[in-house]
């Protein structure tokens, strides 16, 4: 397949898509340890202790996420897949916004979906939901991933070798998700710098973004943006549309969490694969397999493992009383190893019989972007099997970790093939 090469400085692409690097400092991004035995010992134990899942496990480097640091509430982990998933859908009692917001999280919750409850939350979603339904799983894969990875493997095609983390991973999801929404290759890297400051480099995205939005009112598009300008939903006689200020926090949000996340979870399905040979054949002989690779990846070991809510009535859980204003770390990981959910849960078995896991989390806030992570991993997994003969772990590289605390990710995927 003939492809225009896509230019990307590796240099900046490995400052932004490195878990050791300052972006993800404040995520715990370099913490190496195994949090999966801890997380064992503190579901056997509770599964409901008092404190942040990072400190239950002996982390003590900076907390944040949705719902940290928020130092003046107090805190509680949840590490077993019944009560997690219980929580989660319960929007009544744990909501993704607290009781009491300051000014700036009061403007949150008016415009930013991960922060919504609710009526408002319910209609949001539905003016967005619709581009990320299974069905339109083809659009997005015809309009943007395949391009995108054919042209990332031109790029190192002819090399033999690479580090598939950064080489071929890193730039997929951010590269799909700027293609869907107007941004030209040249400004993706400018986007991902934005939406990884903390908030320091706003002014750039909106630089970007604010002009294409704009545009699409007046003349849509075969894009997302033009999708979201033109949805409307009506309910007792309202009709509700998308204000440019909600398109532009869902758009900062889909860049941020879409280019941030799915990248690290092609990382570790690549890195489960190409640990096991076998199954490496396995799939290449059958690509009807692959599916279940993908899914038994984010099960054995998610990106993003744990996520937050904040309690509106005192709630006692397994004995543990967690008043009004608190906060609930769902942990996700340990939910999706509970061994009484999942026989052997540690062991990577994509031939187990599929049972629903917490990966994308659940209930009314469940991940709006699973289905297009899940076509962005097939299809790129699928196509360096396609063209890279005999795709293998790199034996003379040193072999990539997966690390992190709050974000985690393998540090590399070192690979080789016959050129």
């Amino acid at each position: 397949m003939t492809t225009e090469r896509l230019r990307l400085d590796p240099a900046r692409i490995r400052e932004l898509f490195d878990l050791r690097s300052h972006v993800y400092d404040r995520m715990g991004g370099s913490f190496e340890e195994d949090p999966y035995p801890a997380f064992h010992r503190l579901r056997e134990t509770g599964p409901v202790h008092p404190g942040t899942p990072g400190r239950l496990i002996g982390f003590q480097g900076t907390e944040f996420f949705h719902g940290l640091p928020e130092p003046d509430r107090e805190h509680f982990s949840v590490f077993d897949f019944e009560t997690c998933d219980a929580i989660v859908r319960n929007p009544e009692v744990f909501r993704m916004a607290p009781p009491d917001p300051d000014e700036g999280e009061r403007l949150l919750h008016k415009t930013s979906i991960l922060y919504m409850d609710g009526d408002r939350h319910r209609r949001y979603r539905a003016l967005v939901q619709p581009s990320f339904v299974p069905g339109k799983a083809q659009w997005w894969i015809r309009s943007w991933i395949e391009t995108t990875v054919h042209a990332l493997i031109d790029n190192i095609e002819s090399a033999g070798t690479a580090d598939l983390n950064v080489d071929f991973c890193a730039a997929i999801p951010l590269l799909t998700i700027c293609g869907s929404m107007g941004v030209s290759v040249e400004d993706a890297l400018d986007i991902r710098e934005s939406v990884t400051s903390g908030g320091q480099a706003v002014d750039r995205f909106m630089q970007i973004v604010h002009p294409i939005v704009a545009a699409r009112r007046s003349r849509p598009a075969d894009d997302l943006i033009s999708v979201l300008v033109q949805a409307e939903l009506t309910e007792g006689g309202e009709t509700h549309t998308l204000s440019d200020p909600e398109i532009l926090s869902f758009a900062y949000l889909l860049m941020a969490a879409g280019s941030g996340t799915t990248w690290k979870q092609m990382g570790i399905t690549l890195t489960a694969l190409l640990d096991r040979p076998e199954l490496t054949d396995a799939v290449r002989a059958d690509r009807s397999l692959l599916p279940a690779v993908v899914e038994e990846g984010v099960r054995w070991m998610p990106t993003d493992p744990v996520f937050s809510r904040f309690l509106w009535e005192e709630t006692t859980i397994h004995g543990v009383t967690m008043p009004v204003g608190s906060v609930t770390h769902q942990c996700y990981a340990a939910a999706n190893r509970d061994p009484a959910r999942w026989d052997d849960p540690d062991t990577f078995d994509p031939r187990r019989t599929p049972r629903t896991h917490l990966a994308f989390g659940s209930g009314p806030h469940v991940c709006v972007g699973m289905h297009v992570a899940r076509a962005e991993i097939n299809t790129g997994v699928g196509a360096l099997l396609d063209r890279l003969p005999g795709l293998r772990r790199n034996p003379d590289a040193e072999s990539g970790r997966i690390i992190g605390m709050y974000e985690r990710g393998p540090t590399a995927v070192p690979a080789v093939w016959d050129a």
